[in-house]
């Protein structure tokens, strides 16, 4: 059965928007992956987390179970959580799991979210019950869901998913935040490679040109072509491009989107898409 999933928000760094940004998006990162008729996951938290709440309550008269998984606790990832909706509502039950931060448990860096020097409604508004685990394991099964991880080349500890139906159906890997061509190697080519084989679509950090990422090695992130590249050796069926640059408008992405597919080596049929608010891919 294959797996929709849906762009919430594809922006990285900071929220953009305005008409410059209004075909891609301009919230910050969050997808959900759903079964048809089925369980579904959250990945990320950024502010595009905010509409998928609205909808949640909006759709659903019972309880709800959820889980995010958050790639890492830059705030581009975290900032929509205090603004997520069923987090205020009783009944339900939002389960966050994550890498371990480098300074401080997972669940001190989501609560100093919520207190009164950052934000004006107190803790105890959150109506929903809070679970909060920082994750240990490689493999697990989460939701119905099998969720492989993988350790991302970023400036703070940072986790790749692959997320897949045990019953059957297509593989969603979402890396991003990941460096490819810097020089923090969180693990080595080869086997970032066999951990995405196989996907059907790769949703990859593509923030920069080939000319901008020169200039900003260390930064933690990646070029277009550098997950192109990545997505043809891993034999990739479709490469989504995320985490925008907030200073790319939609022609300047267009443009990133054309050296994206220069780049494809021969005989690569990666089909390689702009990642886009509000849109779902089935793999």
């Amino acid at each position: 059965m294959p797996l929709a999933v849906t762009f919430w928000g594809t922006r990285g760094s900071i929220p953009t928007p305005g008409p410059e940004t209004a075909r891609f998006g301009g919230n910050t990162p969050c997808l959900t992956v759903q079964r048809e008729g089925g369980r579904q996951l959250i990945l990320d938290a950024g502010t595009g987390i905010r509409a998928l709440g609205r909808r949640l309550v909006g759709d659903e008269a019972e309880p709800l179970d959820l889980t995010i998984l958050l790639s890492h606790t830059h705030w581009d990832h975290i900032q929509g959580l205090p603004f997520f909706r069923p987090l205020y509502h009783r009944g339900n039950t939002v389960r966050i799991v994550g890498p371990k931060p480098a300074n401080l448990p997972l669940e001190t860096i989501l609560r100093r979210q919520l207190e009164s020097d950052v934000f004006p409604v107190p803790p105890e508004a959150l109506g929903a019950r809070l679970i909060v685990e920082e994750a240990t394991q490689d493999s697990a099964s989460i939701d119905g869901f099998l969720v492989q991880t993988v350790p991302l080349s970023h400036t703070a500890p940072t986790a790749g998913y692959s997320i897949s139906d045990p019953a059957g159906g297509g593989r969603l890997s979402y890396l991003t935040d990941n460096e490819l061509g810097g020089p923090r190697g969180a693990i080595s080519r080869a086997k970032l490679v066999r951990f995405l084989q196989p996907t059907d679509t790769l949703v990859h950090d593509a923030m920069y040109f080939e000319a901008e990422v020169r200039e900003r090695r260390g930064w933690g992130h990646s070029s277009a072509v550098e997950a192109v590249l990545l997505a043809a050796e891993a034999g990739c069926h479709r490469l989504a491009l995320f985490h925008h640059d907030p200073e790319h408008d939609e022609a300047t992405l267009e443009r990133l989107l054309e050296e994206a597919r220069r780049a494809r080596p021969p005989g690569c049929q990666v089909d390689i898409v702009i990642a886009t608010e509000g849109t779902t891919l089935s793999c």
